[in-house]
């Protein structure tokens, strides 16, 4: 499996487009809102011969949504996405006026995923995991032949999603990242929503909300 990141929008959100020698692809979290960064994204896909076949939230917040009305449109996807986070995709017309960034209202959420399920594309399969917390129902992605976790908004290097909006909930994210994230080996790669990429062995040692 093959991943490929672009950073958008005034929240330095993580895109991620994830593909293999088939050359079909999956496109998580676009938050492309400009059309700098729209070309920026085709424009890779374009360049890079791949056939999107799914477009997938780990979450619904507005910074990793901004994009999903142009790419569903552009290559004709359904929204993909834990049924959990239609109630935050709801919220995101009034989020961005309260931010001031232009949004094009996502469509709904009509693929469903749920812990334990498999998303499928090409040769490849990525394991579903269900990692509520930072929001009510986000989920994560972890493919093991290559040990990589798309973790959303889950658990970043050194630090974790925070829990003070709506549906968030502090002791949910945490004991969720100790029973789901955790478990996996220390080698896997997290690929956050936010910032650089981690490992799980490095966030069980050194993360600050994980000790003890």
């Amino acid at each position: 499996m093959h991943l490929a990141s672009f950073t958008f929008n005034p929240f330095g959100e993580n895109t991620y487009v994830i593909y293999d020698e088939t050359k079909r692809c999956v496109i998580i979290d676009p938050g492309c809102n400009t059309d700098s960064e729209r070309d920026t994204l085709t424009g890779f896909i374009a360049s890079s011969n791949l056939q999107p076949v799914a477009l997938v939230n780990t979450h619904c917040h507005i910074d990793h949504v901004l994009g999903n009305r142009y790419i569903s449109e552009q290559y004709d996807l359904p929204l993909t996405s834990h049924k959990g986070e239609q109630q935050v995709l709801d919220m995101q017309p009034m989020v961005s006026g309260m931010y001031g960034i232009p949004y094009d209202p996502s469509p709904a959420i009509t693929q469903f995923l749920d812990e334990g399920d498999v998303l499928p594309f090409g040769s490849t399969e990525l394991e579903v995991l269900f990692t509520p917390g930072h929001s009510p129902a986000s989920i994560s992605l972890y493919h093991a032949p290559t040990q990589q976790l798309l973790a959303g908004d889950v658990l970043f290097r050194e630090s974790i999603g925070r829990t003070d909006l709506p549906g968030g909930s502090m002791d949910t994210l945490l004991q969720v990242i100790r029973s789901k994230l955790l478990v996996l080996p220390g080698e896997t790669i997290v690929h956050s929503g936010h910032g650089p990429s981690t490992t799980i062995g490095h966030e069980a040692m050194h993360n600050p909300f994980l000790q003890g």
